[in-house]
């Protein structure tokens, strides 16, 4: 079941959320070309070693590493989350607040994959797990908000919290069957602990600024309401 788009207008630019994807894009490219054997010193240097880090060593890898990827269908699986999820946090936060908000989603997702297996050798690397906060966050912003979803050849137009609530139920349930693994492959734990950082940030957030008027009903299916704290625009 892969999302490919939201019904879910913003009434911004997200600069930082395009900016991100141009990063990881970017960074992904200046190394992600090359022979495999000329791929390893670049996760030596900066993806993230759970063991290392619990040595203290190497601790800004905890943002480096959020900005690399395994190969291209991690990166473009990455991108297209983002894309998707993006705009409408960054509608909500700001330009300032989306990045802290990412950046913050994607150390706690290392946190907890460290917390899962700290003596572990294996990079960690990916954004999917700064990505995973913006999608708890939007699962609470936006829980009726339509997402069309790609399954079985056919499209699907799903609430979020379907769509969100089936992608997180199959994170955890591949992430207990993962425990004891001391291979690669996915980072489940990362999905894991991203995905409540962000319902807990956005929880804080709207216990602070209070809730939305029209929440939980946003937007509406016909004719979205204004974001209550985005600022105006003019068309022209």
């Amino acid at each position: 079941m892969l999302p490919i788009r939201d019904h879910n207008p913003s009434n911004i630019t997200p600069y930082v959320s395009y900016a991100l994807m141009a990063v990881n894009i970017l960074a992904w490219l200046s190394y992600g070309l090359q022979p495999q054997a000329e791929i390893w010193p670049v996760y030596d240097d900066w993806a993230l070693v759970p063991a290392e880090a619990m040595a203290g060593e190497d601790l800004f890898t905890f943002i480096t590493a959020m900005f690399m990827h395994g190969d291209f269908m991690h990166l473009a699986g990455n991108m297209l989350f983002l894309f998707i999820f993006g705009d409408n946090l960054e509608d909500y936060l700001g330009h300032v607040g989306l990045l802290a908000f990412y950046l913050l989603s994607g150390i706690a997702a290392s946190l907890a994959q460290i917390a899962l297996d700290p003596g572990s050798q294996v990079y960690n690397l990916g954004a999917s797990g700064a990505i995973a906060g913006l999608m708890g966050g939007y699962l609470i912003l936006f829980p009726k908000a339509k997402v069309d979803v790609f399954a079985f050849f056919l499209v699907f137009s799903l609430p979020a919290f379907v769509v969100l609530g089936v992608w997180i139920g199959l994170q955890v349930f591949d992430g207990f069957g993962a425990i004891g693994s001391d291979g690669g492959g996915i980072a489940y734990w990362a999905h894991i602990g991203g995905f409540v950082a962000g319902i807990v940030g956005i929880g804080l957030i709207m216990a602070l600024r209070g809730r939305p008027k029209n929440w939980p009903e946003m937007p509406h299916p016909e004719a979205p309401p204004m974001n209550p704290w985005a600022r105006p625009t003019r068309g022209g």
